[in-house]
């Protein structure tokens, strides 16, 4: 005798592989590219979560994390980091995170989307050149 609910199941489990598949590209454009996870991560939480502007940007800089940290400690390992380059530049990284942090909250989600988008658009552009 069948319990039911099986296609809720199914659909829970399609959300969850969805959620792994997505988390695992934004990994790997992380891990290969040195960044741009958030440019993968944003856009998926938008559409496919529908979180908005800024729910989805804060939540990207989560994700990020650990990917982060994950190919750090494989660059690190590896002796691929320059240390004299690291330190100060963590410094000015950890000061504009903090920064940005603080201003994500209180722009407005159409100029978030546009600064968003500007960004995307140069990263494009700067690649092609």
């Amino acid at each position: 005798m069948s319990r039911g609910g099986g296609g809720r199941e199914r659909a829970v489990n399609a959300k969850f592989f969805g959620r792994l598949l997505g988390g695992s590209a934004v990994g790997a454009a992380n891990g290969v590219f040195g960044g741009g996870g958030g440019m993968i991560a944003v856009p998926l939480l938008e559409r496919i979560e529908g979180r908005g502007e800024t729910q989805a940007h804060a939540t990207a800089i989560a994700l990020i994390l650990p990917a982060s940290l994950v190919s750090a400690v494989v660059y690190l390992w590896a002796g691929l980091v320059p240390w004299t380059i690291l330190l100060p530049v963590s410094l000015g990284v950890l000061a504009g995170g903090y920064l940005g942090a603080k201003l994500l909250p209180v722009l407005p989600p159409r100029t978030l989307s546009l600064l968003f988008a500007a960004l995307m658009l140069a990263a494009g552009i700067k690649s092609l050149l």
